[in-house]
């Protein structure tokens, strides 16, 4: 009886471990379905990220498909900056650690900030909206 309570903890986590990896596994094919649509697209556990010629749409990814979507022009962006943290930083001059956003600057005075988990892939989308804006 000793052996089977030392052993109860592992199974709990063997069992929550087993769980989350098939929430995970949801949430990433209801997004493969979601990003057929779109020229090109982006997901993480913050947020799903997606362009279809000049608009961008982004929400929040679940099991059941992407929640919360919000969609804009890229035409009424006045400014794509790379916020890390709540800084702006430089392109060619990217720090090591931070939570990294894009923040898109409005015409109306709305500022949009789309949360990422890699500072070097917010970046490259980044250049990629920016490039996709002046062309």
């Amino acid at each position: 009886m000793e052996r089977g309570l030392l052993w109860l903890p592992l199974l709990v986590v063997f069992i929550w471990l087993a769980w989350s990896g098939w929430n995970e596994y949801q949430k990433v094919e209801a997004y493969k379905v979601w990003a057929e649509d779109f020229d090109n697209a982006k997901f993480d556990i913050y947020a799903v990220l997606g362009k279809k010629e000049g608009q961008v749409t982004w929400g929040k990814p679940t099991r059941k498909g992407m929640v919360d979507l919000q969609s804009f022009s890229l035409d009424k962006v006045k400014e794509i900056k790379l916020l890390v943290g709540d800084s702006p930083v430089e392109l060619n001059n990217l720090p090591g650690k931070g939570k990294p956003s894009l923040a898109f600057d409005l015409n109306d005075e709305d500022l949009i900030k789309i949360p990422f988990t890699d500072i070097s892939l917010a970046a490259k989308w980044c250049a990629y909206l920016e490039e996709s804006r002046v062309s």
